[in-house]
């Protein structure tokens, strides 16, 4: 478009110029060319064309844009909120009654990954009771107690089961129940010196009191062979009293024996618990301590003639044997020294004994014959009727100091 207005052509044919002043006619020229300039279709940008074939997609699928940068619509938003809601009200109750009785009982995960498993008696073998019994298992004892242990659901000992109903059925068994304490120096004694010793101690209390030739009445050969031969007259009077038994002379101070001809073990397994110490001696020695209780199940073997054994174990055989299981409880109390051979005679390594004492539960009174003697509820008596008090055999809590004269009483429990 021409900015100049055009001419007009007069009356005489020649053109003139219109009335519109020019200034106006100027104004319009650039508002027209302006309007022409904006309104002229453009090529719309790669990103324009993204965005519009986006958007026509969803539309073909019936489904809304989301806003930029906004998320999901509120409302969409909200009703996934309500199907949580929904999905926590339908696991909300089994979910609360698993965990309330996870808190009442932890031990019903797997695997017992909250440490609550009392299988850990610093030594003891039995996590688990003999017989398959559910009652968890005693810590290691490690210092004296002060009361006797709780009574026990009432219940029959049995071949299965011979410690139920008796406080010994959480205690661990046999040897492993003896745990040695770690070994420091003492004197002049190195840590290694100790440790041997502590070592020997408990090789002689299970070769007197666990050992099946032992419990048979063989010479408990393991035993004497701790003893120091230099220790004067200890070894002479100890095969004195495994000679010829008697009342002033039993093997039965040192040693559990039974006769086979009466009784046989109810199982293999004997329950132990107690402690071991040790400190300086008062004679440039390594002293020690041991308190343990030993607790047996017998059967009788006279009626024991139709069983036949697994594992030391009598069972019922096709003859019928004896079902009947009675228990017999040993503490015993020993001190130990390990003497200086450099300041004593003595031999290197060789322990020897400086107390012992011991309490009997459940066997005949006044019989001296060098064998422990059970009574059973289904057998006559034996031995001289008890004339002392009576005590509770599994209360270790009490001191014990044996004597000679001391009167045979009745136990209130086995």
């Amino acid at each position: 478009m021409s900015d100049k207005q055009p001419e007009g052509a007069g009356e005489s044919g020649e053109f003139k110029q219109p009335s519109v002043p020019d200034d106006v006619w100027e104004r319009f020229a650039r508002d027209t060319q302006r309007d022409i300039r904006s309104s002229a279709p453009k090529e719309p940008s790669a990103r324009a064309r993204m965005v519009t074939e986006r958007l026509r997609q969803k539309d073909a699928k019936g489904a809304q844009p989301e806003g930029w940068r906004t998320g999901p619509a509120w409302r969409e938003m909200d009703g996934r909120a309500a199907r949580r809601r929904r999905l926590w009200a339908i696991l909300g109750v089994p979910v609360a009654i698993a965990v309330a009785l996870v808190a009442v009982k932890p031990s019903l995960l797997p695997g017992d990954p909250f440490g609550t498993s009392s299988d850990a008696s610093s030594g003891a073998s039995a996590g688990t009771p003999s017989g398959g019994a559910s009652a968890a298992a005693l810590p290691a004892e490690t210092a004296p107690p002060t009361a006797a242990p709780s009574s026990a659901a009432p219940d029959t000992p049995t071949l299965d089961r011979p410690f139920a109903g008796s406080p010994a059925e959480r205690w661990a068994d046999g040897a492993a129940a003896i745990v040695v304490p770690k070994a420091t120096p003492v004197g002049t004694f190195t840590s290694a010196q100790v440790a041997a010793a502590l070592k020997r101690a408990k090789t002689l209390l299970v070769g007197a009191n666990l050992a099946p030739g032992t419990l048979r009445g063989e010479r408990p050969e393991s035993a004497l062979a701790v003893l120091d031969p230099k220790q004067p007259r200890m070894l002479d009077d100890v095969n004195s009293w495994l000679r010829a038994p008697g009342k002033k002379h039993d093997p039965l101070m040192l040693f559990s024996r039974f006769d086979p001809a009466e009784v046989r073990p109810a199982g293999d397994v004997v329950k132990v618990r107690g402690r071991m110490t040790f400190k300086a001696g008062a004679h440039a020695s390594v002293a020690i301590h041991m308190d343990y209780t030993f607790v047996y199940p017998l059967i009788q073997a006279s009626k024991a003639s139709g069983t036949t054994e697994t594992s030391g174990a009598p069972t019922e055989g096709s003859g019928g044997g004896s079902t009947e299981v009675a228990r017999t409880i040993v503490r015993r109390v020993l001190d130990l020294e390990l003497l200086d051979p450099r300041k004593y005679q003595a031999t290197p390594g060789k322990l020897s004994i400086t107390r012992y004492d011991q309490d009997f539960g459940n066997t005949a009174c006044d019989v001296y014959d060098g064998f422990l003697h059970p009574q059973f509820d289904s057998a006559a008596p034996t031995g001289a009727p008890p004339t002392g008090p009576t005590t509770d055999p599994y209360d270790r809590s009490r001191d014990i100091e044996h004597s000679g004269t001391e009167t045979c009483g009745t136990v209130s429990r086995t």
